[in-house]
């Protein structure tokens, strides 16, 4: 059975990965990238990070931010398989990638302790 609740807040964060990639693309400062887009959904920032982290999308405030992106009734609560990398992500995994080709043994421990003490902050 399907987990409206873990995939609704995937399609929320699917929804500002593109909201932000298309923003930056557009030259806007990566910061308030997050206000903005609560702006859109018309909820408040707070209520935004509440989402991000923990808080259920209920089924009034998902119709809601399927209106305000301009999705069909129910694109929030479908489960999708992960999508092909952006481009934005494309280039990192590139990045990455030759990063990891041109070092050592050490360069390389030093680039994935870099990368969990990344991941260990962010949350």
């Amino acid at each position: 059975m399907p987990n409206i609740t873990v995939a609704r807040r995937q399609n929320a964060l699917a929804l500002f990965q593109d909201y932000a990639e298309k923003a930056l693309a557009q030259g806007t400062p990566p910061k308030g990238l997050e206000q903005a887009f609560a702006a859109t959904l018309q909820i408040s920032p707070s209520m935004w990070s509440q989402i991000k982290s923990s808080r259920p999308i209920g089924d009034k405030l998902a119709r809601q931010i399927e209106a305000m992106t301009g999705r069909p009734v129910g694109w929030l609560d479908a489960e999708r398989k992960d999508a092909s990398p952006t481009p934005a992500e494309t280039a990192f995994l590139e990045l990455a990638l030759a990063a990891w080709r041109a070092t050592n043994s050490a360069g390389r421990k030093a680039l994935r302790e870099q990368l969990k003490a990344s991941i260990a902050n962010a949350g």
